[in-house]
């Protein structure tokens, strides 16, 4: 009894307002009992002796929770239920009956009753009954606040945010995203994306979402130039898409996110336009630096003593570095002018790793090790800039040598799965410690330890390889295990996809 008691009271203390209960009975007992035992739990307690004064008690003021007799004179209490649930579907009813059949119970259940009590009910009954529709009431709450808070948090983003149904249907769009696609209506809820998004890239993205088998969940990226009503330079969009699922990994629609980067979009050309330029300026006088220094090396312009030799060659190897850094900047910003889209071809990959490994193939020899090709199939093709490929394939190798101990083994092979073709570089080198992969492709940035330290290097060597693979609609994965080595592994779309 007592644990009743406390347990209506503290679920009383749980909400954030003091319950309203309004008791529907023709029986003053009935009245008076529920009363006094209600108010005593902290509730808000009314009476009404007939379904007639208790609508129009309802309709001066909201009830949480409607005690109601099934039989009274003038309205029956299922009228009453029927016409409570049709104008206030959150308010909870409990039924009082004493003619409690499986057949009125499951009657005021289809119309929409919470529980119901037997006459005669002791108090501890009652209690228990009405602890369980304060508790319903405090989830609901819970569950409206974050409904609200969420829905408050979404609009005020400056990112757009587009939620659908699995039939493509919106379920959500926040004004941001509205503003985005020049949309200027108020609602567009229950409406399908295509309606209001025409960019098929994005429907497809949608799509794809959507369709996700449930042993993947996979983030689908994109950028999107969207035209602007005003005549202003197009908006360049990052997309974001992902399934919404239910916990029975279920897609029930797909949420996706916008975000405006035009600016950064700008800056980072502006960015490229300058190292370019300043590359570009640099790399003729750095050229005519080096001529004159083997001039002087060669002997053709005096005899040198040895000491002046080692000065003179430490000196035209800096400068070699430095034409090195001019050329490998320079690449990058063609890369991302989008000038690496240009002139593509069919590609052999089995034929451009063989001729890099012969190019390498001293180099590795003066360290003693061990470079081999891993044969797969005779051919295998791709569409690609041949420059740019045989640049990825030289730069791997290239990085596998300097970063392998003498005695070490590079193995490089090409091979193709049913939709992509791959290649992979994979070495018994230094290794890349675990926190630092995720850097191994930021401009300029190189592993830096004891063993290390050593090695020459601009650091844009893998951020070159990262910007021709996505160029070319490919991605690049990479494993490493310190002193055990490294694994790059590249994968292209085939030759019938035509890019």
């Amino acid at each position: 009894m007592n644990n009743s008691k406390d347990s209506i009271k503290d679920s009383v203390k749980n909400i954030v307002f003091q319950p309203r209960v309004l008791v529907v009975d023709d029986e003053v007992r009935i009245q008076e009992v529920c009363h006094r035992l209600l108010t005593e739990e902290g509730c808000d307690v009314e009476v009404a002796e007939n379904g007639i004064k208790g609508l129009k008690m309802i309709e001066e003021k909201h009830f949480d929770i409607i005690l109601l007799d099934l039989m009274m004179p003038g309205m029956s209490g299922l009228d009453v239920l029927t016409d409570v649930k049709s104008r206030h579907p959150d308010t909870v009813v409990i039924v009082i009956t004493g003619y409690a059949t499986l057949e009125h119970s499951i009657e005021t259940m289809k119309k929409g009753a919470f529980d119901f009590l037997s006459k005669p009910f002791s108090p501890q009954q009652l209690r228990v009954v009405i602890s369980k529709a304060i508790e319903f009431i405090h989830t609901l709450q819970d569950i409206a606040t974050e409904k609200s808070r969420m829905r408050v948090m979404i609009n005020t983003l400056n990112n757009g945010v587009l939620t659908t149904d699995n039939q493509k249907r919106i379920a959500l769009a926040n004004p941001a995203f509205l503003k985005m696609i020049g949309c200027r209506k108020k609602s567009v809820i229950g409406h399908t994306v295509s309606e209001f998004i025409k960019d098929p890239r994005l429907l497809d993205m949608i799509d794809q979402a959507i369709e996700q088998p449930e042993d993947i969940f996979a983030e689908i990226t994109d950028e999107i130039t969207m035209p602007t009503s005003t005549k202003k330079d197009d908006m360049i969009i990052g997309v974001r898409c992902i399934p919404f699922r239910d916990r029975l990994k279920r897609n029930l629609g797909s949420i996706t996110v916008f975000n405006d980067i035009t600016a950064l979009k700008k800056i980072d050309q502006l960015k490229s336009d300058f190292v370019s330029m300043v590359a570009h300026e640099i790399k003729s006088p750095l050229n005519s630096i080096l001529m004159q220094l083997n001039i002087v090396l060669d002997g053709l312009a005096g005899e040198l003593t040895d000491k002046q030799k080692e000065i003179l060659q430490k000196s035209s190897n800096r400068v070699k570095s430095l034409t090195a850094l001019s050329t490998e900047l320079l690449d990058i910003s063609k890369i991302e002018s989008g000038l690496i889209n240009q002139e593509r071809e069919e590609l052999d990959l089995i034929e451009l790793i063989k001729d890099q490994v012969v190019l390498y193939r001293d180099q590795a020899n003066s360290k003693s090790i061990h470079l081999i090709i891993k044969k797969t199939r005779k051919e295998i093709r791709m569409m690609g800039n041949r420059t740019n490929i045989e640049e990825v394939i030289s730069n791997l190798i290239s990085n596998a040598i300097r970063y392998s101990p003498d005695g070490g083994k590079i193995t490089v092979l090409a091979d193709e799965k049913s939709d992509c073709a791959k290649i992979m570089v994979s070495d018994t080198g230094f290794g890349i410690p675990q926190k630092e992969l995720e850097h191994i492709f930021d401009k300029f940035f190189r592993v830096k330890n004891e063993k290390t330290r050593h090695i020459n290097g601009t650091g844009l060597g893998l951020a070159i390889v990262k910007n021709v693979v996505e160029a070319h609609h490919g991605t690049i994965e990479v494993e490493s295990e310190v002193d055990k080595g490294t694994c790059f592994s590249i994968y292209f779309p085939k030759s019938k996809y035509k890019i």
